[in-house]
């Protein structure tokens, strides 16, 4: 059975292609314990579980506006060396057959987005064979944010930074960027680049010091695509939490706020990148802060 789902937006349709969900990472956003999330009932079922663990998604988004499929984020990606995060490593899933039977075989795809360089966000940018990584989307650009790619290009290469992240940027760029860049296929943007009449990017740094999120405008409705400025649904009622990943939690904290602030209450449909099913659905205001109206 196909892993997607999909939403409207005036004339364009985004659809979801999940790779895989999990729970727990309970260092990952340390402030979300059981004790803190259980009494945010919205939250249940579809967000924590009954015991207050939160519940995670890895897809790609795929954009068609009928003249262009974007892919947003490509999530982990098959035969990849992942020993420093061993749920992620070698993965081998259906995601490529998946993506095809939404309707949107490889070659069909023109552009592909990464909101930022994080593993997974930029798995299938490539694919492995014959021992080679090649890139999976043959006909599309890969578009980057050109801090993101400055910074994590060097990071790859930094002696004085923490060996397991110099080793984990250092892989990223050698099997999921790079083929790319051989290929002709990458793009250096700006973090506020539009990529076609109805898709542009706006800036939400702090996660990574370049990190985009991904607006939709048609027919007078409009969409957002979180990237990672936000991971879960729980950062709505707590905007002030931030992800031990953080490049600058302050900066992610003002990310959130000023997004929040400026699409509560609006028919702006929000899609998390990593939020699990429904996955989807619109930011209301809830005393000094925001819950999800699905």
């Amino acid at each position: 059975m196909a892993k997607f789902a999909q939403w409207t937006i005036g004339d364009v349709t985004v659809t979801q292609i999940v790779e895989l969900t999990f729970q727990g990472l309970e260092d990952f956003l340390p402030d979300a314990t059981p004790e803190a999330v259980l009494p945010i009932e919205w939250l249940q079922p579809d967000f924590i579980t009954p015991e207050g663990v939160l519940r995670f998604s890895i897809h790609a988004l795929v954009i068609d506006t009928g003249d262009q499929r974007i892919v947003v984020d490509t999530c982990v990606g098959n035969d990849k060396p992942r020993e420093f995060f061993p749920d992620w490593h070698m993965l081998q899933t259906d995601f490529l057959s998946d993506l095809e039977t939404a309707g949107y075989p490889a070659e069909s795809i023109d552009t592909i987005l990464c909101t930022h360089l994080h593993l997974d966000h930029v798995g299938w940018n490539t694919m492995l064979v014959d021992g080679k990584w090649v890139p999976t989307f043959p006909n599309a650009k890969c578009l980057i944010e050109r801090n993101e790619f400055a910074f994590t290009n060097d990071e790859s290469t930094n002696e004085d930074i923490e060996p397991w992240l110099r080793d984990m940027n250092r892989t990223v760029m050698a099997d999921s960027i790079q083929p790319l860049a051989d290929a002709g296929l990458l793009e250096l943007i700006d973090n506020d680049h539009r990529i076609c009449d109805e898709v542009r990017l706006i800036p939400t740094p702090g996660h990574t010091i370049g990190h985009v999120s991904v607006e939709i405008s048609s027919k007078g409705e409009s969409g957002l695509i979180t990237g990672d400025f936000i991971h879960h649904p729980c950062q709505l009622v707590h905007p002030e939490w931030s992800v031990s990943t953080d490049y600058d939690q302050q900066q992610s904290r003002e990310s959130r706020g000023r997004v929040f602030s400026a699409i509560a209450d609006t028919p702006t449909l929000v899609i998390g990148t990593h939020w699990p099913p429904p996955t989807a659905g619109r930011v209301v205001r809830e005393g000094t802060a925001y819950r999800l109206e699905i």
